[in-house]
């Protein structure tokens, strides 16, 4: 035990965390950058992207099937010490994420109008949101190999390389928007549709950086001719672990739509208020994504090498962390919410609304360290599908309902709606620490290392 873990023990949930928090960050920022460049072009430009950045999220939990189950298992593997399955975990997922994506890429470049119908968008954000849709989502499959290239670079500890590559998109996508969209250096202006162009192309350029990333810089050695032929094992202990952690992340996202349907009820003023609001409270959320995903790595590891108690001892401690930090951050966003919303628009109701909103976060986003945390853990030790099923009934039974309840049958509007988003929060989170503390996920592991014994 104590020479299989050795490399594990010099993994710190920190050293592993502040990259992936710039990454994330910035992976954000792509989003946000799209929105405040189109806040000068248009306010219906940013509330049809705003919506349609739902849709994407959407796609991300579904290329998530793959991404999930690969950093997990890769993980185990090498805390396992075994580096020739770990790389061929690696070349299969790839393969299956690029096929994947560009099944779905072209089932919702078909199917944009009908999608967009069913969200019950105004008519006057139809036009941006179809452009927009069309390109962005029609592209997906590079968000799908994004994802699973980044967590497999991240899996052997690489959490630094991606985030400069995220650097380099970002820099890249504001270059196109301000091309595109601006008509800079002669270039038409293009609006909605520059804007489009200028993501996929900034993302395109990110996965061939990765990929000479993972086939360079990696120390291991990973050949493609391990598909033939294919590995129906490694492929079926991916989807193992991503089937579940996708339905949950499907779930939530597909709730949120539901709810952003009940906000359309609510008028245009609430839609962008709930783009603008959301935007700057995923910077709060991103640092929660990062404990979790670094959480995960060190947990996955520990798994594989069958130090299960330090394995729960390490999420104990980083969700300790994660919420302190979150607080304080919440707290910060709150006391200058004014001046972040009027980055974004002079509107007063817009603004004044949104302080409120960012005011109610302050509670709502302890709960989501809960989730995000304790969740990432649980896929780690291959406990993927209690989240699922916890994540239905309170993400429906609780977020959706009380969304409508209050923010439509009690007139309460936007504030209704951010309170039914805590109770949910709050809800799903106990649920994981319950979880976690009964110790049901010690005997779960994909990689067999040894014999585990539950404590007494």
């Amino acid at each position: 035990m104590q020479k299989e873990t050795a490399s594990i023990k010099k993994m710190s949930v920190f050293a592993l965390t502040w990259p992936i928090f710039i990454e994330t960050l910035l992976r954000t920022m792509l989003g946000n950058v799209d929105t405040f460049m189109l806040s000068t072009y248009s306010d219906d430009a940013v509330g049809a992207v705003g919506v349609v950045s739902q849709i994407s999220y959407i796609l991300i939990m579904l290329y998530n099937v793959v991404s999930s189950g690969t950093l997990v298992l890769i993980s185990q593997y090498l805390g396992a010490k075994k580096k020739k399955e770990a790389s061929v975990v690696a070349v299969t997922s790839i393969a299956g994420s690029l096929i994947f994506g560009l099944f779905v890429g072209l089932a919702v470049f078909l199917f944009r109008s009908q999608i967009l119908t069913f969200l019950n968008l105004p008519p006057e954000l139809m036009g941006y949101a179809m452009t927009f849709l069309g390109i962005v989502g029609g592209f997906s499959f590079t968000q799908a190999l994004i994802a699973t290239l980044s967590a497999i670079i991240r899996s052997y500890g690489n959490t630094r390389i991606t985030m400069y590559i995220s650097v380099g998109m970002n820099i890249l996508n504001i270059i196109g928007n301000s091309i595109f969209l601006y008509g800079l250096l002669g270039a038409p202006k293009m609006g909605v549709t520059g804007v489009a162009i200028a993501t996929v192309i900034s993302q395109a350029v990110g996965v061939v950086a990765m990929l000479i990333v993972m086939l360079t810089g990696l120390n291991q050695k990973f050949s493609f001719r391990d598909l033939v032929p294919l590995p129906w094992e490694i492929l079926r202990d991916i989807l193992k672990i991503g089937l579940p952690s996708a339905g949950e992340g499907i779930a939530y996202e597909a709730s949120q739509l539901t709810i952003t349907r009940i906000i359309t009820v609510l008028g245009k003023v609430a839609l962008t208020t709930r783009v603008y609001t959301l935007n700057i409270m995923y910077f709060v959320m991103v640092f929660s994504v990062a404990v979790g995903q670094g959480t995960q790595i060190v947990v996955g590891h520990l798994v594989g090498a069958g130090d299960n108690e330090k394995a729960y001892k390490t999420c104990i401690k980083s969700l300790r962390y994660a919420v302190v930090v979150a607080i304080i951050l919440a707290g910060i966003v709150s006391f200058f919410s004014e001046q972040l919303l009027g980055i974004f628009t002079d509107d007063r109701a817009i603004i004044e609304m949104g302080s409120k909103l960012l005011l109610i976060a302050v509670i709502l986003e302890p709960g989501r360290v809960f989730n995000i945390v304790i969740i990432n853990s649980l896929r780690a030790a291959g406990d993927a599908r209690f989240p699922v099923i916890m994540g239905i009934i309170s993400m429906w039974g609780i977020g959706v309902l009380l969304s409508y309840f209050l923010g439509v049958a009690c007139g309460l509007g936007l504030i209704g709606v951010w309170i039914a988003f805590a109770s949910d929060e709050w809800f799903r989170g106990i649920a994981m620490l319950l979880r976690w503390r009964s110790r049901v996920w010690y005997k779960m592991a994909l990689v067999k290392n040894q014999n585990i014994e539950m404590p007494a």
